[in-house]
C-alpha cells in the first residue's frame, strides 16, 4: 500500500474526522474509500463519454423517434 500526503481545507478535514468517528474507522480508511469511489466513478464516466464519442464519429445517433420516445417519458401532456 502506498502512503502520500494530501492537503484539504480545514472544514473538509473536520467533516472527514466526524465521519470517521461515526463509522468507527480511521481518517485514513475513510479518505482511501472516498478516493477509490471517486476513481471508480470518474473512470466509468470517462469510459461512457469515450464510447459516446466513438459512436458519434461513426455517425451512430439516435433517430428522431428514439429521441421523442425518451423525451415523452419526462414531459406531461398539457
Amino acid at each position: 500500500m502506498t502512503a502520500f500526503t494530501v492537503r484539504i481545507p480545514d472544514d473538509a478535514a473536520e467533516k472527514l474526522d466526524s465521519l470517521a468517528a461515526k463509522l468507527d474507522r480511521s481518517r485514513s480508511y475513510v479518505a482511501a474509500k472516498a478516493i477509490e469511489e471517486f476513481i471508480a466513478r470518474e473512470n466509468w464516466q470517462l469510459a461512457e463519454i469515450e464510447a459516446g464519442l466513438i459512436e458519434a464519429r461513426r455517425g451512430d445517433f439516435a433517430s428522431e423517434a428514439e429521441v421523442e420516445a425518451v423525451i415523452s417519458k419526462y414531459i406531461r401532456p398539457e
